[in-house]
């Protein structure tokens, strides 16, 4: 099951600000396995629904269509950066 855990502010070179959404799956272990709860890695995408790689050093790069190799957009989010 994957939930929205929060949203990050990221802009591209010309000052565009795109809004990337942070899911994270969450699964229950059974009770054979430490019962409890686990975090699997995060998913990106776009309010607007557009697929997001994170990149690292705060930077994304987001596949928007009629753009050939994606849109790179950069945060400064402290979680990312």
């Amino acid at each position: 099951m994957s939930q929205r855990e929060r949203t990050v502010m990221a802009f591209d070179d010309q000052g565009r600000e795109y809004m990337i959404d942070v899911f994270v799956s969450i699964r229950e272990l059974s009770e054979m396995q430490h019962a409890g709860a686990t975090r699997g890695s995060p998913a990106f995408r776009t309010h607007d629904g557009h697929d997001v790689t994170y990149l690292g050093n705060g930077e994304f790069m987001i596949m928007v269509p009629g753009e050939e190799g994606g849109v790179t957009v950069r945060t400064d989010d402290s979680e990312f950066v």
